[in-house]
């Protein structure tokens, strides 16, 4: 599976062209991806045959939310739905860089019939032991990581933990990686699920248009064809 990042209309219909499989729709890729408006998500949504998740996070301030954000998130997420989206991305943690359960909890009753992932907020913790509690919600279908901070090629024996005790959880790579790292991750872990950001923009910046003859062909690189 092929998640591609996208920011608009353009994006989304060209990520589709090349044959990857869901858009991650964000706005201000630049932050690390916050909501995207709610006219972009329905126009993207309206515009594309694939799944498209929408990135819920209001601010660029880290992973820790007050009472009022996650009041915000909710609402989000409520219209998140009912513009047909397939899913939601978000994550949360606490002071002391564990998984915050409590606004996780909330937020998931929300979000019912919608696909969930967990996003890099996941890195920030202890991966292992994050994994564990992340496994105790149905609703949460995937989860976005690197393996923890640094390097993901430094992360291998993190992502096959994770892989291989994630329950039903898909293992959703990203974070680090590109064309000449991909081959060695996905033989050293065994992982089947990626998520590419600048990678396949034309000059590999956040302001870039996704370059259709690299996702083209990073398309046959996962389907090894």
């Amino acid at each position: 599976m092929l998640e591609i990042i996208g920011m608009c209309v353009e994006d989304a219909k060209a990520i589709e062209f090349c044959g990857a499989d869901r858009v991650e729709l964000v706005s201000a890729l630049t932050e690390g991806g916050l909501t995207p408006g709610y006219g972009t998500i329905e126009k993207v949504v309206n515009s594309v045959n694939i799944p498209v998740n929408v990135m819920v996070r209001n601010h660029a301030k880290g992973f820790i939310y007050s009472d009022y954000d996650i009041e915000i998130m909710k609402k989000d997420i409520e219209i998140i739905k009912s513009l047909g989206a397939n899913g939601i991305v978000l994550g949360m943690i606490d002071k002391f860089n564990n998984i915050d359960e409590e606004n996780l909890k909330e937020l998931l009753d929300v979000a019912s019939g919608l696909d969930v992932t967990f996003h890099k907020a996941v890195d920030e913790t202890d991966v292992k032991e994050s994994i564990k509690v992340l496994n105790k919600y149905d609703k949460i279908t995937n989860i976005l990581t690197a393996g923890g901070l640094g390097n993901i090629c430094d992360n291998t024996e993190s992502i096959k933990y994770m892989i291989e005790n994630s329950n039903d959880i898909n293992i959703l790579l990203g974070g680090g990686l590109n064309f000449e790292n991909i081959e060695s991750i996905r033989s050293a872990t065994n992982a089947t699920d990626f998520h590419f950001g600048t990678a396949v923009r034309v000059d590999k910046s956040p302001f870039g248009d996704i370059d259709e003859e690299k996702l083209s062909s990073l398309v046959k690189i996962i389907n090894n064809r």
